[in-house]
């Protein structure tokens, strides 16, 4: 059974199956962390261990207690190895009601701790009511001072209007219980906000693609709140770092499913990643919202249910690119070498470039290709391979990340400053620009990158919004290509959810965003979901480096 304490109390789970004798472990887990999170193992009825973040037994119980947030759930009929708690259930609570009310009146029942256990109830009396009722306090207060003057009757009959009053209220309890096992729970959803979760680098060489997309998301994220959230809830992004390595993805997309329960994700970074993190949330049946990739995986034909992409494919970029080389520039198909990381983000660009060969009646096969290993800057092999090859190279196609990129353009332009080179969006554009002047104008000057979202310095509607907020959200950053992207496909997920509803689903909104036609963000290209089409855009924008490092706008076509 799931539940939230806002809305069933820790002390009513307890006194619950306390006073149904049960044996069952009850977990709880924390919005301020997995530090913070909570397991209570009860046998009989009885707490025989606890254990809060790294605190164990009695005081992580009496923490436990006076937890007011959080996601809980509970297994009946598990039970532990260890026993750390020996003090009686209804003590503990006890205690715990008569603590919360000195809080709440500002002063100490000295009277009523000295003898807690021996005058107030006995070990065999029912557990009283919630705390936060003055009703038990003044039972309390009545039996002990009739057990002093009168003795017996009084006390016995106290006794039993505290027993009775214990009934009604575990019985209030159980129907809060049953009424939460009624109500459908969706993870990462409460009455006040949504929880998105978020697997990227935020270490290593790419990391400046993960903290773009994130600041992006914020942005749409934070706008939405200010004007009072999506149907009334704010939303949230919790962000991991996965360092861009595939094995460390898989442990991050767990945590944020598993122990976070994150409702679905946004802006996951990299085709590698991605490779894990899809079968994962497919499995799941979670959302997998515009990640920062173009690669086919995530583009199947039909679509998975669960995928939704906000940008054009790496195959569309790339195919833009040889059009332009070959149309414009009047370079040979034959001419055209790749650059590639060596793994499925490069497979993914390459794939690109061999369809538009073919159409141009060349044999892939025989295009030289060049590449270097996923996180390093390894580029020798590849420029050195380039260099002595016997193909009449001109231009390079590039699928790498910035730092790859921009040494192996500073390498081969020192001995081949005639060759044109051209990488795909998820290079990092800013990024990439920065790397290359380190290496001098000369350097940067003509590199073209294609995009998959209009200049970040433009004046189109969304742009303008995206500018306005930066500032107002993420003081001393500075347009760019990879946050602009983040806060478009954010923006088009908030469209989502508010149509949608406020009682949505992963279900419900996969629905409403497979209905999302037409949609303007205003970035001048119209967007677009469908039962078949997970793809919102598919527009390809050229940019080219100057020798002061910006970038200019060149015709495609």
């Amino acid at each position: 059974m799931n539940g939230n304490l806002s809305e069933t109390s820790f002390t009513d789970l307890v006194q619950f199956y306390s006073i149904s004798r049960q044996t069952a472990a009850v977990t709880i887990v924390s919005p301020a962390g997995p530090e913070h999170d909570v397991v209570v193992f009860m046998e009989g009825g009885e707490i025989v261990d606890a254990r809060f973040g790294d605190i164990i037994g009695l005081e992580a119980v009496r923490r436990a207690l006076r937890l007011r947030e959080g996601e809980f759930h509970v297994d009946l009929n598990v039970t532990t190895e260890k026993r750390t708690v020996f003090e009686p259930c209804n003590k503990l609570l006890l205690e715990e009601m008569v603590s919360d009310d000195e809080a709440k009146n500002g002063e100490p029942n000295g009277a009523l701790d000295a003898d807690v256990e021996e005058i107030m109830i006995p070990k065999s009396q029912p557990l009283p009511p919630r705390r936060g009722s003055p009703i038990p306090l003044v039972i309390i207060g009545s039996a002990a001072i009739a057990a002093a003057a009168v003795g017996g009757a009084l006390w016995w009959r106290a006794q039993q209007e505290a027993a009775a009053l214990a009934e009604k209220q575990a019985a209030i309890a159980a129907q809060r219980l049953s009424d939460a096992r009624k109500r459908p729970r969706v993870a990462g959803v409460t009455d006040t906000e949504i929880v998105f979760g978020m697997s990227a680098p935020f270490s290593g060489p790419a990391k400046e693609l993960g903290r773009g997309m994130k600041t992006g998301i914020d942005l749409a994220f934070a706008s939405a709140n200010e004007a009072g959230g999506v149907n009334g809830r704010k939303l949230r992004l919790v962000a991991l770092d996965d360092g861009y390595e595939p094995e460390r993805t898989r442990a991050v997309m767990k945590d944020l499913a598993d122990t976070r329960n994150v409702f679905g994700f946004i802006g996951n970074v990299g085709t590698p990643t991605a490779e894990v993190a899809v079968p994962f949330t497919l499995e799941k049946r979670m959302l997998f919202f515009g990640p920062f990739t173009g690669a086919g995986l995530l583009r199947r034909d039909p679509p998975d249910r669960y995928v939704f992409n906000f940008r054009a494919s790496y195959a569309e970029e790339t195919a833009a690119t040889v059009k332009y080389l070959v149309d414009v520039r009047r370079i040979l198909p034959d001419e055209i070498a790749v650059f590639a990381q060596q793994d499925g983000y490069g497979d993914a660009g390459f794939n690109g470039v061999a369809k538009m060969l073919r159409k141009y009646n060349r044999n892939p096969d025989r295009a030289l290709r060049v590449g270097y290993k996923r996180n390093t800057s390894d580029v020798a092999e590849a420029v050195d391979t380039l260099l002595k090859s016997r193909h009449p190279v001109r231009a390079v196609v590039m699928v790498a990340t910035y730092k790859a990129a921009a040494k192996f353009i500073e390498k081969v332009k020192a001995e081949r400053p005639d060759i044109v080179f051209s990488n795909v969006s998820f290079v990092g554009s800013q990024a990439l620009a920065d790397e290359l002047m380190t290496y001098g104008g000369k350097v940067a000057d003509g590199v073209i990158v294609t995009q998959v979202v209009p200049l970040p310095h433009s004046k189109s509607t969304a742009v303008l919004k995206y500018q306005e907020l930066l500032p107002k959200h993420s003081l001393g950053e500075k347009p760019d290509f990879v946050s602009l992207e983040g806060y478009l496909a954010a923006s088009l997920l908030i469209e989502g959810l508010k149509r949608a509803g406020p009682e949505f689903t992963t279900e419900s909104l996969v629905d409403a965003l497979e209905g999302m036609r037409g949609v303007d963000l205003g970035v001048g290209a119209v967007m677009a979901f469908g039962m078949s089409e997970h793809q919102a855009s598919h527009k390809v924008w050229g940019t080219m480096l100057d020798a002061n490092g910006n970038f200019q706008t060149p015709e495609m076509d």
